[in-house]
């Protein structure tokens, strides 16, 4: 026992060093980029997330919160939090665009047919029912945030309200990713020369952010989840509030669920009997 709490510091201390080597390897290799190119890529990366559904392949936080890693001065910090806002937008009205034009063609090709037609009726239903809530709320839900452009687009929402609630969006989301980026590095070059362990600052202020960001979208998805569940009146510019249990208990809502719409697209068409079936049937 003597021996392993002699040893534990060492080792600690050892495994700090070579994390802080190779961050300081990584960290060089993110600023040998030209910073222009490198602002450049995180706005195209961030576009390529919120539109056509490649956000599902293309990692846009990661990138950003690389980008955000090699920040040096405040000139770097708004030029890359403003291309990022920038690189957002365009995507989402990329998105926008593709679903008003091209919306049914993409839902049915297969890479939408991937998604799933759950995932598909559960943000139209979400935009039915909360409106541009739902577009601001999309910005930090997973899959949401490459899907409702496209559904927007294919609703009755207008181009000028959808960019009302997701420019706030954007900007929050742009904000914090660069931020949080900005501020590892920071932290850990401030700290490497006096510190060995310093590489510990960095990778702990990354888990933090990235474990509250998890735990904050699980906890969104669920309070959001009974909203994705029933269709609401057809309209998207309107928020509709959901059906009380006093309510519910009287009756069924006149809006189906998400189960019973594929209930109803699974099942089998029955052919009406003729009236002269109906005659002989009734003879018999």
């Amino acid at each position: 026992m003597t021996d392993f709490l002699s040893w534990f510091p060492d080792a600690i201390t050892g495994f700090g060093q070579m994390l802080s080597s190779g961050l300081d390897w990584i960290l060089t290799m993110v600023q040998a980029v030209h910073p222009v190119v490198r602002t450049l890529l995180a706005g195209v990366g961030i576009l390529l997330e919120t539109s056509v559904l490649v956000g599902l392949i293309v990692p846009g936080d990661t990138i950003v919160l690389v980008a955000g890693t090699a920040v040096n001065g405040p000139v770097e910090y708004i030029s890359l939090v403003l291309v990022v806002i920038v690189g957002a937008l365009a995507g989402e009205s990329i998105g926008f665009a593709l679903g008003r034009f091209f919306g049914p063609r993409i839902r049915t090709s297969r890479l939408g047919r991937r998604l799933g037609e759950r995932n598909w009726v559960r943000a139209e239903n979400y935009l039915d029912r909360r409106g541009g809530i739902a577009v601001f709320l999309s910005r930090f839900l997973p899959v949401f945030h490459s899907l409702i452009p496209l559904t927007v687009g294919m609703s009755t929402m207008r181009y000028r309200r959808f960019m009302k609630w997701t420019v706030p969006a954007s900007i929050i989301w742009a904000f914090a990713y660069v931020s949080v980026g900005s501020l590892a590095a920071g932290s850990y070059r401030e700290l490497s020369d006096r510190l060995h362990s310093a590489g510990y600052v960095f990778v702990g202020i990354i888990a933090a952010f990235l474990l509250v960001a998890y735990i904050a979208k699980k906890v969104l998805s669920r309070l959001e989840a009974r909203h994705m569940e029933r269709a609401g009146d057809g309209d998207a510019n309107t928020m509709e509030a959901l059906p009380s249990d006093d309510a519910a208990a009287q009756g069924a809502s006149p809006h189906p669920t998400v189960a019973q719409t594929s209930a109803v697209q699974k099942a089998p068409s029955q052919k009406t009997p003729a009236r002269g079936d109906s005659v002989r049937n009734k003879k018999a």
